[in-house]
């Protein structure tokens, strides 16, 4: 047999707004004989709850995931005064929390079978020694049908609220944050470092000189070449996202600068002159030997 609620009384009076503890609405004509089997008082059941809002509306709210408290504030009245309506209502919520933990979860192909929601939560809380009644579960229904399902949990050294989406006629849920692929044991990739792309210069142009020194025997020889090298020439082609970064490097840039400006004022050390021998003295020939002539002597 169900059990029902009085939830009100119908805007004409003439009947019984009934819920059952599913959520379920029922009425009930007010008649003759329902009036005699309250004794004839029928005043006490055509009075209405003083509120902004029908029980069919607190109700609607509070499956939409709305706290009581929230909801008596908006029907300008009591906490108590809706509790009439809204219990049944979260009971209802509890109700589909645990339905979706036995639920299976969805998971990738290729990952491994598919585990009942509260089976993975329980065997990694335990695991960690600790107590997976500890876990505060809550649903809600949206417009579409699904019911959000979350997870909040405070451990020693992490808390969260896992979110997951329960699918009532599939029977699966599916997980939609890092804290609930935490909460079922699932690996949660970290994130990123921020690349520092004037340390990484920093090392390149470092790394270069130490192979120029390697290479050459004048180990001064080869820091100066490199020196010579700007450092946008190490640097990514990027800009960098970091605004520490970039102003450090729009120094950087600066005192290369500076410092090309300054080598222009420096005058080069003047060149010393080599110079030229004389070229082998040219060797005269057979004929100027004997008749005569240029490097030679006369003839007789």
């Amino acid at each position: 047999m169900a059990h029902l609620t009085l939830a009100g009384v119908s805007d004409d009076g003439s009947r019984l707004l009934l819920v059952d503890d599913e959520g379920a609405e029922y009425s009930v004509e007010i008649d003759q004989r329902l009036r005699a089997a309250l004794g004839g008082d029928s005043r006490r059941l055509e009075n209405k709850m003083d509120s902004a809002l029908r029980p069919r509306d607190i109700q609607t709210r509070i499956r939409a995931g709305e706290t009581p408290e929230a909801v008596a504030q908006a029907a300008a009245t009591s906490v108590d005064k809706i509790m009439a309506f809204a219990a049944p209502v979260l009971a209802e919520r509890q109700h589909v929390a645990q339905r979706a933990q036995r639920s299976s979860v969805r998971r990738p192909e290729g990952t491994g079978g598919a585990r009942a929601l509260g089976d993975a939560v329980g065997a990694h809380l335990r695991a960690l020694n600790v107590d997976p009644d500890s876990v505060e579960w809550d649903a809600w229904r949206r417009e579409d049908g699904r019911w959000p399902l979350t997870a909040t949990y405070t451990l020693e050294g992490r808390s969260g609220r896992a979110e997951f989406l329960f699918d009532a006629p599939g029977n699966y849920v599916t997980i939609e944050n890092d804290d609930a692929r935490w909460l079922v044991g699932e690996a949660v990739a970290e994130a990123e470092p921020v690349a520092d792309d004037l340390r990484q210069a920093r090392q390149r142009r470092l790394s270069a000189v130490g192979e120029l020194d390697d290479q050459l025997p004048l180990g001064d020889d080869a820091i100066d070449l490199v020196s010579e090298q700007p450092v946008e020439a190490f640097l990514d082609t990027e800009e960098p996202t970091d605004p520490g970064v970039a102003a450090e490097e729009a120094e950087l840039r600066e005192e290369a600068a500076d410092a090309a400006a300054e080598d222009e004022h420096h005058e080069a050390p003047p060149r010393r002159e080599v110079k030229k021998t004389r070229g082998r003295a040219s060797v005269p020939s057979w004929d100027e030997i004997m008749f005569g002539g240029p490097g030679g002597s006369d003839r007789a």
